[in-house]
């Protein structure tokens, strides 16, 4: 029995090393979207509906009205709303979007939640170093996003 979890534990880990995390640099776009996951490891909504309404992380709401967190105060209106975001991009374009939203629309307000530090401009002291949402966050808010639908 011992030896059967200790090669289930092995398989684990081999198969948690085998899903590599794509560096900022390292994505690749098509028109703007973002095909493959950056971490090969599914998102999680819940943890990506976090994401979007805490400050420190995405705080998508600052810019973004979403009815489906109407108990989130202050939603902003600078972007579109969230609201049915799913039924108007693909789940490859919602990851770009995140990613660098100045990959589809040029000139866009939205800022690059997963770009290289060393690219940023006037970037807080709290990034510095630092992606605003690390791959898996990204993964998170693209898999709570899908969830958006008329």
């Amino acid at each position: 029995m011992r030896a059967r979890l200790i090669a289930i534990a092995i398989i684990g880990a081999a198969g948690a090393s085998a899903a590599a995390e794509v560096a900022p640099l390292a994505v690749s776009f098509t028109d703007g979207a973002v095909a493959e996951s950056l971490t090969g490891v599914a998102g999680d909504p819940a943890e990506g509906r976090k994401a979007v309404f805490t400050r420190s992380m995405g705080n998508c709401l600052a810019c973004h009205q979403n009815s489906e967190m109407e108990e989130q105060p202050f939603h902003g209106e600078i972007g579109p709303p969230l609201d049915g975001v799913a039924d108007r991009w693909t789940v490859e374009e919602l990851r770009g979007i995140i990613v660098n939203a100045k990959m589809m629309f040029e000139g866009t307000a939205m800022p690059a939640f997963y770009r290289d530090p060393s690219q940023a401009i006037r970037i807080g002291k709290q990034y510095e170093g630092k992606t605003i949402l690390t791959a898996q966050q990204v993964e998170d808010v693209v898999a709570y996003l899908a969830t958006l639908k008329e």
